[in-house]
């Protein structure tokens, strides 16, 4: 096994006990907050009854209601001089979350980052084009520092601006990149509209993260793009990117375990799941110094691979995150996750790259729908055959989820498209008609009950193609509109 840091080839027994012996280290540190002191005395733990990394779950969780409770700095283990660096989120909806950071955490955080770079085969050689947004949020250094760290040549491009993008992948050679699912599929659709191939690149891997996606999404963007896409995970609680990452085998996130303590448990009990069964993950820092966190409920969705990898390392790995507890959605009783909905449309190849979940009222009852851009190639002047088209997605994600969707099928470019991460979820439904969210979850704010997404020209009863036969035109300047299922599929 090629590695970068030697931790990368202990024995389960060697990680287990560098785990305990640094989770009683970090308890030590925690124990000098107000909230984990009391926890800890609740609980009857001290560093000296630390036995093995097991005896963690004896603590309650830590939830980010908490993180905002003790906004700014109310988790903080040192003097505020130690500090040297705060990352956090926006606060649009409240105390936002802030995490500070050490000399030796950015150290840390620097060395986790490029281990993860290095597992992936990306070497000092490489031109790396960081195209992750810089500022608070963690993204963006984090990735940075690690890049130099490994000695790569690292633009610091940011988010948006594709032409830039593509002119510095061009003008530098560059042969790797991070960049988010939705606008990797983006950058390819702009070269190929304006007539280039995107696979003339000189593009040879990907870091994709920062939002959930399937694995059709990973198979399609390595095709549009002619490179090998390695699932990055990571969150600003826990420092940023780095916490985890696929090696060169794609079987699934290591995480690095030395830096890192991880539980899969029950999102609605809190008991811990076994290997192989999808569950919420649970994080615990073992290596910052500033604020270290103690069973931190991530929300994510995911299992732990049963078995070793391939590669050789014995660092536990994660499947790709599944979802969210809090972004599941509840219509007419049955839980339903985006992720579900994306892997049925991204198998269809007539599909594009961008659709939008409505959730909608209908009279007393609520209705799933679903608008799908599809591919200029599959709109045909028969319209038997997109009537065919819409009603095979529609079976296929009523078998998947187990509710009937209306499917409206689209011209490519009709949704919005922004250059930051997709916003895939509308809720259209009134507020009486929200069901609770299971497992004690809600709607993330920015998806909730909020209005259409669907441009005000874009919102016309049927698509029709320019001569197709036996319907009505569309009008002129309609950039979108559906083909209504035959009755109503609702």
């Amino acid at each position: 096994m090629d590695y970068y840091d030697i931790a990368e080839t202990w024995s389960r027994d060697e990680i287990e006990a560098v785990q305990a012996q640094r989770l009683r280290d970090t308890v030590r540190r925690a124990a000098g907050t107000p909230l984990y002191a009391r926890r800890l005395a609740e609980a009857g733990l001290t560093p000296e009854t630390i036995r093995s990394p097991e005896d963690i779950r004896r603590l309650p969780f830590t939830s980010k209601d908490d993180l905002r409770a003790n906004y700014p700095q109310g988790l903080a283990c040192v003097p505020r001089s130690e500090f040297v660096r705060m990352h956090c989120s926006s606060g649009t909806t409240g105390s936002p979350v802030a995490i500070c950071y050490t000399k030796k955490d950015l150290d840390a955080w620097a060395a986790l980052m490029a281990r993860s770079m290095y597992a992936t085969g990306i070497r000092r050689e490489d031109v790396f084009q960081n195209m992750s947004g810089y500022g608070l949020f963690t993204g963006g250094l984090g990735i940075h520092y690690g890049a130099e760290r490994l000695g790569c040549l690292t633009i610091p491009a940011g988010a948006g601006n594709t032409r830039r993008q593509i002119k510095l992948i061009r003008d530098f050679q560059v042969t790797a990149l991070h960049i988010l699912p939705s606008y990797a599929l983006h950058v390819a659709a702009q070269l190929r509209e304006e007539g280039e191939d995107p696979r003339s690149l000189p593009l040879r891997i990907a870091l994709v993260g920062a939002e959930p996606y399937t694995e059709e999404t990973r198979r399609r963007i390595e095709d549009m793009l002619d490179l090998k896409v390695y699932n990055s995970f990571g969150m600003s609680e826990m420092n940023g990117p780095g916490v985890g990452i696929e090696c060169e085998a794609q079987s699934g996130l290591h995480i690095w375990e030395d830096a890192y303590l991880l539980e899969i448990v029950d999102p609605q009990t809190g008991a811990s799941l076994p290997d192989g069964e999808v569950g919420e993950l649970v994080m615990t820092t073992l290596t910052r110094e500033g604020m270290p966190l103690l069973r931190y409920r991530t929300r994510d969705l995911t299992r732990i691979l049963p078995g070793p990898c391939a590669c050789g390392r014995r660092h536990r790995r994660i499947d790709r995150i599944l979802g969210r507890s809090d972004d599941m959605f509840i219509l007419r009783g049955v839980n339903i996750y985006p992720m579900q909905i994306e892997q049925v449309l991204m198998s269809f190849p007539e599909v594009g790259e961008n659709y939008l979940i409505r959730l909608e009222d209908e009279g007393e009852l609520e209705r799933l729908r679903v608008l799908v851009e599809i591919r200029e190639s599959s709109f045909v002047e028969d319209m038997r055959v997109l009537r065919q088209l819409q009603e095979s997605i529609a079976r296929r994600l009523r078998d998947e989820i187990l509710v009937s969707p209306r499917v409206d099928l689209v011209q490519k470019g009709s949704l919005p498209r922004g250059e930051g991460k997709a916003q895939r979820v509308q809720d259209a439904r009134s507020a009486t008609m929200v069901p609770e969210v299971a497992r004690g979850a809600t709607m993330a704010p920015e998806v909730a009950r909020s209005a259409a997404l669907v441009p005000e020209g874009a919102r016309s009863a049927a698509l029709v193609p320019e001569g197709a036969r036996g319907a009505a035109m569309a009008p002129e300047g309609t950039r979108s509109a559906a083909i209504p299922p035959e009755g109503d599929t609702a």
